[in-house]
């Protein structure tokens, strides 16, 4: 089932997600949903804040559905490691029309959950990196947007108010 996703400045999207418990068919519906609402939008990544549940789960896919088995899921996840920069344009799909470069790790490692609870950890390189950190700024109540600083953010938020007020937010 494909989820609507929020947009920058609900409050689902600015709080810190709860660490998921129950390993179970509710949480598989939950991924299943997740990847569909990703795929269709389009997007590389979606976490569940992003549909307005509160819970540290995110789903990736950099090939965007065009190559069988590359989706990852990943529950409770915590970063292992974190290394070097990257400096890219990214976008989201709370913020859809806006993009901006935002500085991210050029490797990064995490490790968590699958969907029956078993341990799993992801390393990334570049454009997986960038996602893997995007997702968990997700987690934590964070937009890429909150990664910028000076007149590019100001920017952003001045059309993002203006859309709201007009409506088109």
């Amino acid at each position: 089932m494909i989820r609507p996703i929020l947009r920058y400045g609900e409050t689902a999207l600015h709080t810190k997600a709860a660490r998921v418990e129950k390993f179970d068919d509710e949480l598989r519906k939950l991924l299943r949903d997740m990847a569909e609402t990703m795929y269709t939008a389009p997007g590389v990544g979606l976490a569940a804040p992003q549909i307005g549940v509160p819970l540290r789960v995110f789903v990736i896919d950099i090939s965007v559905g065009k190559r069988a088995g590359e989706l990852i899921e990943m529950v409770n996840p915590e970063f292992v490691t974190c290394e070097g920069i990257q400096l890219e344009e990214e976008g989201c799909l709370s913020i859809p029309g806006f993009e901006a470069t935002v500085v991210r790790p050029l490797r990064a490692v995490v490790h968590g959950f699958d969907r029956d609870g078993s341990e799993k950890t992801v390393e990334g390189t570049g454009l997986l990196a960038r996602a893997l950190q995007h997702e968990m700024d997700h987690l934590d109540g964070s937009l890429f947007v909150d990664r910028l600083r000076g007149i590019k953010r100001d920017v952003i938020l001045r059309k993002v108010q203006k859309l709201r007020r007009t409506g088109q937010w």
